[in-house]
């Protein structure tokens, strides 16, 4: 798992081999095929394990946030961003390579997506209603807003800051949930 965690994340899945698995983590191809099934599994295992993670970090941070809705939105996403971007691979596994691992990890993001999604729906119910009227909708956008804003952390030559992450993405939901 660390040596996946590590090469998944750099160079990426599609350039790591089996061969360089076992190599990194010191095991036999053997030993690898009695843990896992392949490489898709292992990406899967790990992908799920991040967001298990990160879901637990922001639940935890949303019951520790003083009842106002200002302070939930603002701790769930400080807590998201910041357990993200703790570990550079975590961050590129989760905005990444999912992604570009195409069908395999499908399912997966669409879990993890759905999860955030109904933690949002859930923190926001203080809120108006949308304008839209479909909460869900909106939460799916602004996860997909938060999304490409630790994207272009992980990308950009002169990357934001934490601090400019969590006041974009704060500024994002609360407009799109009808704060105003």
């Amino acid at each position: 798992m660390t040596a996946a965690y590590t090469l998944y994340a750099k160079p990426g899945f599609e350039a790591t081999t089996i061969e360089r698995l076992c190599s990194e983590a010191r095991i036999s191809n053997r030993a690898f095929y009695e843990c896992v099934s392949g490489r898709e599994e292992l990406l899967q295992a790990l992908h799920e394990r991040c967001v298990e993670e990160s879901l637990a970090a922001v639940a935890a941070a949303l019951e520790e946030a003083h009842a106002g809705l200002d302070d939930r939105v603002s701790a769930g996403i400080r807590a998201y961003v910041e357990f993200t971007t703790a570990d550079w691979r975590r961050a590129r596994i989760m905005h990444l390579e999912v992604r570009r691992s195409g069908d395999i990890l499908a399912a997966s993001r669409q879990r993890a997506v759905s999860s955030f999604a109904r933690l949002v729906e859930e923190a926001s119910t203080d809120f108006p209603e949308p304008a839209t009227g479909n909460r869900r909708l909106v939460a799916l956008g602004v996860i997909g807003a938060l999304q490409e804003l630790l994207i272009e952390w992980l990308l950009a030559d002169d990357p934001p800051s934490i601090d400019e992450l969590v006041d974009v993405a704060v500024h994002i939901f609360g407009r799109s949930l009808g704060k105003p």
